[in-house]
This record gives structure tokens, sequence and C-alpha cells, in this order.
């Protein structure tokens, strides 16, 4: 299946598209089934606002973020060779830099893998391509000017091809395998670290993770965590992203 196919195909698996679709579908289906079409809408309504309850959505999210963060002892006491950097997106056209920079998930990576880098004075190695042909500068290009110029952390490696996870892997173990380096810590996301080690295992490396802006933190539930919110809705996207990205990877690649 073609790379922008997927692109396409899977938002509209994730909520809210997902629950959308259903609606429409059961609106559609009424005129030929009344049972079945009220079935589709009431389940799409009922998804929809489930998706949008806290308490519903921080627990499978919690599942998700099951990699505990580094201790700075642990960091300091590492047996790496290197930090490996994964992009998280760009933010195009940004008019207060004229220009293109990293979006806010990547400066939240490269802020800590600069932190790890303080304490180790580990090589740094960035990656991440150009996902489509319309962007003129790739996230792993960005990135080094980021962590150069306003976090003062030299990058050693710039691997500049991946347009995915597995490929930000592939394509990183070919810099790396040069260099006989083997054992990394990985720098990503919480909820994005499981498919983040899943793809760098599978490249042949022993990886240390280093995950990074939990969604939860074990602060308990309140009242308002029965109530509807957008950023609960976010979350779950975000998790199923996740979710459909892991099988993806295991259909496609292993």
């Amino acid at each position: 299946m073609s790379f922008y196919l997927v692109k396409i195909i899977q938002p509209l698996l994730m909520p809210p598209a997902i629950m959308i679709l259903l609606i429409l579908v059961g609106l559609i289906l009424l005129r030929w089934s009344q049972r079945y079409g009220k079935i589709l809408i009431i389940s799409g309504v009922l998804l929809l606002v489930a998706a949008s309850l806290p308490i519903i959505t921080a627990p499978l999210v919690t599942a998700m973020e099951n990699i505990p963060a580094l201790n700075k002892e642990q960091i300091k006491t590492t047996d790496a060779e290197a930090i490996v950097i994964l992009g998280g997106g760009s933010y195009l056209n940004a008019p207060e830099y004229e220009g293109d920079t990293v979006s806010t998930p990547t400066l939240e990576r490269i802020r800590y893998g600069a932190y790890i880098h303080r304490q180790t004075e580990l090589p740094v190695l960035v990656t991440g391509g150009r996902v489509f042909d319309y962007i003129k500068i790739a996230e792993a290009t960005l990135m080094k000017n980021v962590l150069e110029n306003d976090f003062y952390t030299p990058v050693k490696w710039r691997e500049d091809q991946a347009r995915n996870t597995w490929e930000n892997a592939q394509y990183s173990q070919r810099i790396l395998k040069q260099e006989k380096i083997n054992k990394i810590i990985l720098v990503t996301h919480a909820l994005h670290m499981p498919r983040s080690v899943m793809s760098f295992e599978a490249a042949g490396f022993e990886v240390i993770p280093a995950p990074l802006a939990y969604h939860s933190r074990n602060s308990g539930f309140s009242v308002s965590d029965f109530l509807p919110r957008a950023g609960a809705m976010n979350d779950l996207s975000h998790l199923m992203h996740e979710v459909i990205g892991i099988f993806w990877y295991r259909l496609r690649y292993m």
C-alpha cells in the first residue's frame, strides 16, 4: 500500500472521524433499514461522547505510557554510546521566525535530548525527513539548527530521509553502524515510545528509552474528569495513532 494512501486512511480510523463516519453511514442506512441505521447512529454518538471523557480515555493513555522516565542517576551512569532524537513534525512558514522551524512536539524532544547531552556528553543523532513533497526542509535539518543555535548542543549526525518511525530506525542504523554504535538512548514522547522501541530494536539497536511529556501522572481523578473535554479526545486520537501504527508495522515490516 502506498505510503501516502496510508497517511490518508489512518486519520479516518481515529476519533472523531471514525465516529462521524458511523453516524453518516447510519443516516444513509435509515433509508433502507430504520433498525440498523439507528444502531449505527446511536453507536457513533455514544462513542463520540465516550472518547471525550477523561475518565475513560486517561486509563487507556496511561496503559500505553508504560515505560518509566529516566532519573538523573540513570542518565549520568548510562553505558549508551549515542543519543538519538526522533523528529515530531515541523512548523511550516512560521511568521515569527520568517520560515520553517520545529513543531511543538519536536521542540519538546530536542529540549530533553539537549538535557541528556549535558548530563552525558554523548554524541547526538537527529532523525526526520520530509514526509510530504511540499515540505522544503527536512525535520532533521530544522532540529539540528535549533539544537545548535538555541540549546548550544552539537549534532554529530543528521538523518534526513526518514518519513516514519520505522524508517527513522532503519536509516539511523545505517549511519551508526559505520561508527560501530549499537547501544543508544532513544528520545521521544512517552506515548510514542513503545512503537519507537519496537522499531529500533527490530533494526538491531540496544535501546535505553528516554520518554518525555507524559499525559497522565497518577494525580487521581476529579469531578471534571466525568465531563466531556476536547483534550481527552485529542489524547485518545494520539493513542489510536500509536495503536494503528504498531499494528501496521507488524503487518507491513515484521
